[in-house]
């Protein structure tokens, strides 16, 4: 689980981490995240249709307008500023400090995860409904949605299981195939339209006497959007897999520019064809099926495109693109578990919210599918019961999005990009709300989701309590020579905790005397004060810089950390691995309560310093010879 194939795009730190970084051209990750954004052709018509009735050709442009003029430019402008995978997450992350940025971030990770995880099940859902649907399917098939949508999950987790590359090759060839039998069935039915034009007249007359005046009729479609606002579901892991996008050989870490250009040329060329399908086919299906169709049990609900396929290119013809659908419904949720594949390593393990095998991708995707499994069972494999909370997860992370830039932009004082962003945000806030008005078992979902991330972080952070938390540790040269001098002349380094309270030469050379006096301290033997400075305590993994510095005549060692005493004990490891003697470290006792000083530490990262600093070293030097001595007095 933790060896070999942990993960291929070296994007992750940690022990599981893969050291050579293996990155794809951009129309391939395009494909990747196409097999998200293009498979909802195949029941985006019939939701237009079933939201808008004859309308749906007008909603569609609604919704076109704003995907090139708002998600598109919203998305461009998150791909240069958060160009790590983080998406928009880490833009409102740096918005917060201490606890309230991390809790804000969960929440966003609990709409994240409603979002891919309903996109994984949801996906295998409907596939397993065009397979059951076909009329070629079996009999003894028909009433076996769960089953055979449980075998669809297995089977994306299979190929996860075995690599990312498998998964980015797979989704080339689904994509491809695609959009080349959507293409055939569109261009059929638009010469349909063409040999008969009555249809064209009788639609607008139907039209006009609905709704009277055009105006009215944008009106109504602007209404019935956020119903429709499931045609823009790819953006957010356009970003998330940008780690796989192929940059420039002059890219660095810091300013990755060809990655940025090809991620930002990925999601224009996604939004451009999907924009063009999206408005063919609502057309062609509007003037070619009937209304009554559309609705529940009717044989184009939710596969307005497959109904014309069969309709006008026969059963053959139309299996073919049925088998295509179902392979591009099941794999949609492969974009959906690279997404969470990103994520979920970038945040929880470095807040110290999940065990650090959570980098590993294996057993993320075992994870993953078991929860998945879990939905689909919940859900009875139904695409209606999912839609409500696939919809909320994905207008929240598009929300949060536009939000991100739009605070980004007024940080920068650009003036007219802050009041585009700005409506485009407000645009989005109404449709959230609409949608969550409409259907508020997608918040319950999503607010499960997030409540199952807030209990298993809660949980896993007072775990990792006492684990060293430095990810390295550096002495400068003054540092270095205090110790290594003190190791060299007198066999031993004794270093004093300190408080850095009070600056004062009174302050250390009283703390200097009663140290010496109750904790037997040889008058002889140099001593050295080690302060931390108290920083950010809601974060977990640190790179600590420890400075020597000389204060009022005594030597100390300065270091700047959330954490005291994780801090104090990594520090003295360190001390140890550099001058191979055992240091010694001298407390105080600390006043106050037993309890209510060990959740300050759990909090703040101070409270009870000298017994935690013992536990911490007891727990990462199982060799007692070997750990650094604590004194207490």
């Amino acid at each position: 689980m933790l060896q070999g194939l942990v993960d291929e795009r070296g994007s992750h730190v940690g022990p599981h981490s893969a050291a050579v970084e293996k990155t794809h051209s951009w129309w391939r990750v395009m494909c990747l995240t196409g097999v998200d954004y293009f498979s909802t052709l195949g029941y985006q018509p019939a939701i237009a249709a079933l939201a808008a009735g004859l309308l749906s050709p007008i909603a569609t442009l609604v919704l076109v307008a704003l995907t090139l003029l708002g998600a598109l430019p919203v998305y461009r402008r998150v791909a240069r500023e958060s160009f790590r995978g983080s998406g928009s997450i880490h833009m409102l992350e740096r918005l917060l400090p201490w606890w309230a940025g991390k809790l804000f971030v969960l929440v966003l990770l609990g709409f994240a995860a409603t979002d891919f995880m309903i996109t994984i099940t949801l996906s295998a859902a409907d596939a397993s409904a065009h397979a059951l649907e076909n009329p070629f399917a079996p009999l003894w098939l028909h009433g076996q949605e769960v089953p055979f949508t449980l075998l669809l999950i297995a089977l994306l987790g299979g190929v996860f299981l075995r690599g990312f590359k498998e998964a980015i090759g797979i989704a080339v060839v689904l994509v491809a195939v695609y959009l080349a039998l959507n293409l055939v069935v569109i261009l059929v039915a638009i010469g349909q339209v063409a040999g008969h034009p009555v249809l064209v007249t009788n639609w607008w007359s139907a039209l006009s006497s609905q709704h009277g005046n055009p105006l009215l009729m944008v009106g109504i479609a602007l209404l019935v959007f956020p119903k429709l606002a499931l045609g823009m579901s790819g953006f957010e892991t356009g970003v998330a897999v940008m780690p796989q996008v192929k940059g420039d050989q002059g890219d660095s870490e810091e300013r990755p520019i060809g990655r940025i250009r090809g991620t930002r040329r990925l999601l224009m060329t996604a939004a451009l064809i999907m924009s063009g399908f999206l408005i063919a086919s609502s057309l062609v299906t509007t003037l070619l099926i009937r209304q009554e169709d559309f609705q529940p049990g009717g044989q184009a609900n939710g596969r307005a495109l497959a109904y014309l396929a069969h309709e006008y290119l026969g059963s053959v013809f139309g299996s073919v693109y049925d088998i295509s659908t179902i392979c591009i419904l099941w794999f949609a949720g492969a974009s959906a578990m690279a997404g969470l594949l990103n994520l979920v390593p970038r945040y929880l393990p470095r807040y110290g919210m999940a065990p650090q095998w959570a980098r590993a991708v294996r057993p993320l995707v075992l994870i993953f599918t078991g929860v998945a499994f879990l939905i689909t069972v919940v859900f009875d494999a139904s695409v209606d019961a999912q839609g409500g909370a696939y919809a909320t997860g994905v207008l929240v992370l598009m929300t949060s999005a536009s939000v991100a830039v739009t605070l980004s932009a007024r940080h920068r004082k650009q003036r007219w990009p802050t009041i585009g962003f700005g409506l485009v945000s407000a645009i989005l806030v109404y449709t959230t709300v609409a949608n969550v008005i409409e259907r508020p078992d997608g918040v319950r979902i999503a607010g499960l989701f997030i409540l199952g991330i807030m209990t298993t972080s809660i949980i896993s952070r007072v775990r990792r309590s006492f684990e060293l938390r430095a990810t390295s540790v550096i002495l400068d040269d003054n540092a270095l020579d205090y110790v290594m001098t003190d190791a060299e002349d007198y066999d031993a380094i004794r270093i004093i905790s300190h408080e850095p309270d009070e600056d004062t030469e009174t302050e250390y050379r009283n703390k200097s005397r009663d140290e010496r006096r109750f904790a037997h301290i040889p008058p002889v033997s140099p001593i050295v004060f080690l302060e931390v400075y108290p920083s950010d305590s809601s974060d977990f993994e640190e790179d600590l810089v420890v400075r020597g510095v000389v204060k009022h005549g005594y030597r100390v060692l300065q270091v700047t950390s959330g954490n005291v005493p994780n801090t104090i004990a990594a520090v003295l490891l360190e001390i140890r691995d550099q001058t191979g003697i055992i240091p010694e470290i001298y407390f105080e006792w600390t006043q106050g309560n037993p309890i209510s000083n060990m959740f300050k530490f759990l909090v703040t990262g101070l409270g009870e310093i000298a017994p935690v600093t013992r536990e911490v070293l007891r727990e990462s030097e199982p060799q007692a010879k070997r750990r650094p001595h604590v004194h207490v007095s």
